[in-house]
C-alpha cells in the first residue's frame, strides 16, 4: 500500500509564495514520474506541472514562469514551488505519481487527497 500526502497549502496574499509537498509513504522504491493538478471551484481539473522520465518538466502556460516542480528521491517527495501567486491560482492542488514498489517493475499510479491554496487580499 502506497499513500501520497500533500502539505503546504494555505491562505496567502497575491504576490506571495508557497511550496507544496507531496510525500509517498509505504513500499516505495522510486517515483519515475509525478504531476500536480489543480481544480478551482466550478472548473475542471487541469494539469499544472509534470516531472517526467529523464527529468523533463512541463507546465501549464498560465504558470510556466512562476511555478517549479522538483523531486527529492531520498525523501520520496515531490515539490511544487509557487511564486508570484495570483487569485486565479486559488484551487485544490492534488499530487499524482507513478510509483514503483520494486525495481524493474512498471509501477502504478497513486493520487493524493489534495491541499487547498487560497490567494486573496
Amino acid at each position: 500500500q502506497v499513500e501520497l500526502v500533500e502539505s503546504g497549502g494555505g491562505l496567502v496574499q497575491p504576490g506571495e509564495s508557497l511550496r507544496l509537498s507531496c510525500t509517498a509513504s509505504g513500499r516505495v522504491q522510486s517515483i519515475p514520474a509525478a504531476s500536480w493538478y489543480r481544480q478551482a471551484p466550478g472548473k475542471q481539473r487541469e494539469l499544472v506541472a509534470a516531472w517526467t522520465g529523464g527529468g523533463a518538466t512541463r507546465y501549464a502556460h498560465s504558470v510556466e514562469d512562476r511555478f517549479t516542480i522538483s523531486k527529492d528521491n531520498a525523501k520520496n517527495t515531490v515539490y511544487l514551488q509557487m511564486n508570484s501567486l495570483k487569485p486565479g491560482d486559488t484551487a485544490v492542488y492534488t499530487c499524482n505519481a507513478l510509483v514503483r514498489s520494486r525495481a524493474f517493475t512498471p509501477g502504478f499510479e497513486v493520487w493524493g487527497q489534495g491541499t487547498l491554496v487560497t490567494v486573496s487580499s
